[in-house]
């Protein structure tokens, strides 16, 4: 679980930098509390998707 954690927060602060940078250069006629908006679904999003498809892989010895 903290292996997790220490994956997601990462890429969800680098996905919320990103989309903030991004909407910046090339959307600026849109309202900045919509773009942080954008952004911070961005990042959930990514940090729930990263959240589930980096689950710990388990021994070959554990019964199933």
């Amino acid at each position: 679980m903290k292996n997790r954690k220490l994956i997601v927060i990462p890429i969800m602060i680098l996905v919320a930098a990103a989309a903030m940078w991004m909407l910046n250069k090339d959307y600026q006629q849109i309202d900045m509390p919509i773009r942080m908006l954008i952004a911070a679904g961005a990042a959930l999003l990514s940090g729930v998707l990263s959240y589930f498809l980096f689950k710990p892989e388990k021994d070959g010895n554990e019964k199933v």
